[in-house]
């Protein structure tokens, strides 16, 4: 204590920095998506909304603007359920083939940020990821087995044996006898 006052315990959230590595940072695009929901995630990275979706920078002597409600429209999916009407009039069986999923659960472009939202709040009541499954490497085939190489000895015997396999199927004149002893085994 000092001064009489009890000393508040202050928590920060974990602070970061962003690691673009070798990914184009263009203003809008999914990395700072990715820095958007790990700043409403509780992580403090230093940052500017400048590069999220919504901000258009004013003319000379004009303010910039940041517009939040574009960037929610983003998070929500509203420009996937565009896109999803637009391809739902203008090419239906494509639309079929790429929404098939969607649409097998009754998800259209109308509630698409229902859905959205539905996910969001489900990773807010358990942000733990899904275990993982564990898989036993005995059961998996991965490269078929490699095959037993061949002694001098089972390679000479193979070698007799098609040659007279040639020469039962009437095929002698094209028999050329090839056996090669080795004068070493003598």
């Amino acid at each position: 204590m000092r001064d009489g006052k009890r000393d508040k315990k202050i928590y920060r959230p974990f602070k970061c920095y962003l690691d673009v590595g070798l990914a184009r940072t263009t203003s809008g695009c999914r990395i700072f998506g990715a820095l958007k929901g790990a700043i409403d995630g509780g992580l403090d990275i230093p940052h500017s909304n400048n590069r999220f979706p919504g901000f258009e920078k004013g003319a000379e002597g004009q303010k910039d603007k940041y517009d939040a409600s574009v960037h929610k429209a983003k998070i929500f999916g509203e420009h996937v359920g565009d896109y999803m009407e637009k391809l739902a009039e203008e090419d239906s069986e494509k639309y079929q083939k790429h929404f098939s999923r969607y649409i097998a659960a009754g998800v259209g472009p109308e509630n698409l940020a229902e859905l959205y939202a539905k996910v969001h709040n489900a990773i807010r009541e358990n942000p733990q990821p899904a275990p993982k499954k564990i898989r036993k490497l005995e059961e998996m085939k991965l490269f078929p087995p490699k095959p037993k190489k061949l002694t001098n000895e089972e390679r000479r015997l193979r070698r007799v044996a098609k040659i007279a396999e040639l020469a039962k199927a009437g095929k002698e004149e094209d028999v050329v006898p090839m056996i090669i002893e080795d004068e070493d085994e003598s």
